[in-house]
């Protein structure tokens, strides 16, 4: 669908990202200087599936699609000694990768769909599919990426899924809910309601990423190669010099 022929209505790519980034400011606010605001995590919450979405939708808008899986891999590998300082106060820390590796190895997934869609074998495409499912998971929970291989199935999740219909809405929110409450479910929060007692998952909060998602009107929006690079430049930096005020804070 060309640019002009989309509802002008709901929120652009420019805006997804931007709120993502946001919410991903509050989430690790409340991991280095804030750690007593809980409620700033939960809006966390919602920054994963966003950028998931994103990079889903990125394959099918970039003009080339291994420049962007370059980018991906440039800015992990530079995003890694911000990560490890945050996750394990070390430039070292091996037990957990950053969130682009995540990405990488989704749009990698992604790719290899593609490749073998082109050869028009149904049986062949399938076997892809599952056995691209099941190596994903499989990486992503050895290698400890960020979100582990739940976050991979993630990317593809919106990948699979991304025609604006009911079969995809409906495909979107079971997905979700079975990665983010049953795979990756561990905090709860108890509540009471009428005298009633109740647990509530935290990474349950992420379904709520799929208001703004379904608001996307698919419009690029705000676009220059400043801000294009802003985006990426924003994880890293912003997890240094969060680091930075936060061990100045308390010593």
């Amino acid at each position: 669908m060309m640019e002009n022929t989309k509802p002008k209505w709901g929120i652009d790519s420019c805006v997804l990202h931007i709120l993502a980034m946001g919410f991903m400011l509050c989430d690790h606010l409340w991991a280095t200087l804030l750690p007593a605001q809980g409620w700033l995590t939960c809006i966390g919450r919602l920054t994963f599936p966003i950028f998931a979405f994103m990079i889903a939708e990125g394959y099918y808008y970039t003009s080339n699609v291994k420049k962007y899986m370059c980018r991906l891999f440039i800015f992990a590998i530079l995003s890694e000694i911000p990560f490890n300082l945050i996750m394990g106060s070390s430039v070292f820390y091996p037990f957990h990768q950053n969130v682009l590796w995540t990405f990488l190895i989704g749009l990698i997934s992604i790719q290899i769909i593609e490749k073998v869609k082109k050869k028009e074998n149904k049986v062949l495409l399938v076997l892809t599919i599952c056995l691209v499912v099941g190596v994903d998971y499989i990486l992503g929970t050895i290698a400890m990426v960020d979100y582990y291989g739940a976050g991979i199935l993630m990317v593809l999740l919106f990948y699979f899924f991304r025609e604006k219909n009911w079969v995809s809405f409906v495909a979107q929110l079971i997905g979700m809910y079975y990665l983010n409450v049953v795979v990756l479910g561990d905090l709860y929060y108890p509540v009471t309601i009428f005298g009633h007692e109740f647990e509530i998952v935290q990474q349950g909060f992420a379904l709520f990423s799929l208001i703004p998602i379904w608001l996307y009107n698919g419009r690029q929006g705000y676009h220059s190669k400043w801000f294009q690079y802003f985006c990426y430049a924003f994880y890293p930096v912003h997890l240094l010099l969060l680091y930075i005020i936060w061990q100045w804070s308390i010593h």
